[in-house]
């Protein structure tokens, strides 16, 4: 074990002491702490109260300082708040008061190694048969994907798993803010952002990262998040011959997906006209596949869309190739449905076949 890991582990056990058996609980992926009384933990994709408590706010305070100290950051009045990763691999968020209202509040979502794989997301209804093999020749093919969805619906798990569908031989850049995807690949390069220091320097961005990685002769290129001005760059990258590049973005649904997309490419240094930029975004992505957390607590693929230029009246015309049927609730309040094909088929059918891909035209057909 590294020092930082034993300082951090030593941090934990000295400061986190009412939360201390839930992050040693494998069943418990998330703990939220909502000032020094109020503690809920998410179980199975549902959040609970549990009874254990801070002593007071002092003592939460120094908790959340003394891990900022263990991994190199700070949080303090000029610097309310802190987004950082651990050691282990889990990701810590906490804002202070008093624009924390309530008291500190605290977020620890715990790092899992469980690599998921397209069976288990059958097996947990997440995705249908067809629905994934459907994403895998997206793969193959090199099919520029965004995956979308709200925060703690499975981006992140998701884009971990298309990554692991990459054909073999390829030069792949993943870039995060803090490194989180779980990629199991030959050929990964993977970077990591930077915050300004104590005097405002040395910041290192997404958007910096991806310039860099254009530079790295990379075949596809990863965004952990997409966020902010890296969009343009993201988009000029697959714009120019990088196939097969992937991020995720915050959104409710596919159309929302690429509307905010442009909104995000907006934001570049680059001096675009609103024509080209919109032109630029319908080329680029190829697909979106939309991922939600449900009121049982499952995480489902909604959609999986494809972008075909825009509609009559400017919108961009978002065709859902799969969608998930109705939900029905079972009587033990889970919800049963399943991914279906719509009916509409891919552009890119003629690739398929002539790729000799094992998925025939009539998987697209909508049931009867």
């Amino acid at each position: 074990m590294s020092d930082s890991s034993n300082v951090f582990k030593q941090t934990i056990q000295q400061n986190l002491g009412p939360v201390l058996k839930y992050l040693d609980d494998p069943g418990v992926s998330e703990i939220l702490v909502n000032g020094p009384h109020e503690i809920f933990v998410e179980k199975k994709g549902k959040l609970e109260r549990v009874s254990e408590t801070f002593p007071s706010e002092d003592d939460l305070r120094a908790a959340v300082n003394s891990i900022a100290q263990s991994v190199g950051r700070r949080i303090n009045d000029e610097n309310p708040r802190l987004d950082a990763r651990l050691p282990d691999g889990s990701r810590i968020a906490a804002v202070i008061p008093p624009m924390s209202r309530k008291g500190t509040t605290l977020s620890i979502r715990k790092f899992t190694n469980t690599k998921i794989t397209f069976t288990d997301y059958i097996k947990m209804g997440t995705i249908s048969e067809d629905g994934a093999r459907f994403l895998d020749v997206a793969m193959f093919l090199g099919k520029n994907i965004i995956v979308s969805g709200g925060t703690g619906s499975g981006k992140t798990t998701l884009l971990s798993l298309l990554c692991s569908r990459i054909p073999k031989g390829q030069r792949v850049l993943v870039i995060e803010d803090s490194s989180e995807l779980q990629v199991d690949y030959d050929h990964l390069v993977m970077f990591e952002t930077r915050m300004a220091d104590a005097q405002g320097k040395g910041e290192v961005s997404i958007k910096d990262l991806v310039k860099s990685a254009l530079r790295l002769r990379p075949d596809r290129i990863i965004v952990g998040e997409v966020r902010s001005g890296e969009a343009l760059e993201l988009l000029n990258a697959m714009n120019t011959g990088h196939k097969g590049c992937m991020g995720t973005v915050h959104a409710n649904s596919p159309e929302d997906a690429i509307v905010r997309l442009e909104a995000l490419a907006q934001g570049g240094d680059g001096k675009i006209s609103e024509r080209a930029l919109r032109q630029q975004v319908s080329s680029a992505i190829d697909l979106i596949v939309q991922i939600s957390r449900y009121g049982d607590g499952s995480r489902r693929i909604g959609a999986i869309s494809e972008v075909l230029g825009f509609n009559p009246d400017g919108s961009y015309n978002v065709v859902p190739i799969f969608e998930l049927g109705r939900l029905t609730r079972r009587a033990d309040g889970t919800l049963e449905g399943k991914l279906e094909a719509t009916g509409n088929v891919p552009s890119f059918m003629d690739e398929i076949v002539d790729n000799k891909l094992p998925f025939p035209k009539s998987k697209f057909q909508k049931a009867a």
